[in-house]
């Protein structure tokens, strides 16, 4: 992380290069002496903006409609949006940010981020309604990334208006399912609070957003016979989405499998605790698993109390359902081996007790002898399992010689 006299020395370099440059850029020379300390793409729009914007305008201009709330009720980015606003507002809180979405004409419509920070931003009207493209409000990070489709971070002075001096801007551009960018994604803060992961951070949120339009993610959960997922856990550890299969790590998976399964979802000390039990691993090693899995599900995970936002077809809930419904030949059926057999997480050996227990107790109480057989395959040890299939079975029954034997082999 940059120290702050790092910081401030940048900041006093651009502050310095601002106050030299912008009063002659109209000249070449001019331009090449910015390039010293300014990229290419600053000093140009600085050139492009001079023509449209005053540098001592104090806030950004009203889009011309007034009707941003409207807008963004209608805008396709609402929907994916909507389904990552928990972790949004986290980010902003968390780190001091104010957060934004635009869409393709630079007019802010929507933003999130503590009380402090939000007034800050308002002073300039980085609010609903706020025009930021470079003809409005000069060189900042949402109109290079609108200009250019790429992602951009503008730091301090780089700002041409000085009243965004104090600011430091990431943003990403969303491009929807045809390529056509259909706004940006913004994490603002002060400049002090710089910090290199941001811009992975706005990207990787960026890249959710423009998942949840291609698959039509939205806040509202799917109809639960249209699971966007499917997880299998049962004696194996598979995720497969959209018919490919998504390339999870243990914890990822161990997370996942906990959501599927309580679907009301987890307080974050909670699930902590059902990862990791007693080992001091901090929040933020949490936090970032859960981005991790929210970026490769395509953002359909919410943070204040992490829980799934669309339905997953699991087949640990599956068997859970058929014992609930009385169905014990469905359970055993979709009953294929221990819940993730090589976690060690509290929270999921706890379920993994729970269902073996809970298919044990339906097989022993069934009165249908091919239930004890078929689970007496998987445990071949079980005394009480085939002592039960005999009770069940007929004298002249010839399965009974299986169910011997395997009595016998306990012995």
């Amino acid at each position: 992380m940059p120290r702050s006299g790092d910081l401030a020395q940048r900041r006093a370099t651009l502050e310095d290069e601002w106050s030299r440059v912008i009063p002659g850029l109209s000249s070449p020379g001019s331009l090449r002496r910015a390039g010293r300390v300014l990229s290419r793409e600053v000093a140009d729009s600085w050139a492009r903006s001079l023509a449209s914007v005053d540098p001592a305008r104090t806030h950004a201009p009203e889009s011309s409609d007034g009707a941003a709330h409207h807008r963004w009720n209608g805008s396709p980015l609402r929907g994916p949006v909507d389904g990552l606003a928990d972790e949004l507002r986290s980010v902003a809180d968390d780190a001091g940010f104010v957060t934004a979405v635009t869409d393709a004409s630079g007019t802010i419509l929507w933003t999130c981020g503590g009380r402090t920070m939000r007034r800050r931003a308002e002073r300039v009207n980085f609010a609903p309604g706020g025009r930021w493209d470079e003809e409005a409000m000069g060189t900042n990070a949402l109109s290079l990334a609108l200009r250019t489709g790429r992602p951009s971070t503008v730091f301090s002075a780089e700002h041409l208006v000085t009243a965004l001096h104090g600011w430091v801007c990431y943003c990403a551009p969303i491009h929807g399912p045809d390529g056509r960018v259909l706004g940006v994604l913004d994490l603002s803060t002060t400049w002090d609070r710089s910090h290199p992961l941001a811009m992975a951070t706005v990207r990787g949120l960026a890249s959710a957003v423009e998942a949840g339009l291609r698959t039509g993610t939205s806040g509202a959960p799917l109809p639960a016979d249209a699971p966007a997922l499917r997880l299998t856990c049962l004696g194996a550890e598979d995720a497969v989405r959209a018919g490919a299969r998504l390339r999870l790590r243990p914890r990822q998976l161990e997370i996942l499998t906990l959501l599927a399964l309580e679907p009301e979802g987890y307080a974050p000390e909670r699930l902590r605790a059902s990862l990791y039990g007693d080992r001091p691993v901090t929040a933020s090693t949490l936090k970032a698993e859960i981005s991790h899995l929210r970026r490769a599900l395509g953002g359909t995970v919410a943070t204040r109390r992490y829980a799934l936002t669309a339905p997953v077809s699991c087949d640990a809930v599956d068997v859970l359902r058929a014992l609930r419904s009385g169905d014990t030949g469905t359970a055993l059926r979709l009953y294929r081996g221990p819940l993730l057999p090589r976690s060690q997480a509290p929270g999921i050996e706890e379920w993994r007790t729970c269902l073996e227990v809970a298919v044990r107790e339906a097989v022993l109480t069934s009165d249908r002898p091919e239930h004890a057989l078929r689970y007496g395959e998987r445990a071949p040890y079980d005394t009480e399992v085939h002592r039960h299939a005999l009770r069940l079975l007929d004298a002249g029954d010839a399965r009974r010689a299986i169910a011997t034997g395997r009595l016998a082999s306990t012995a």
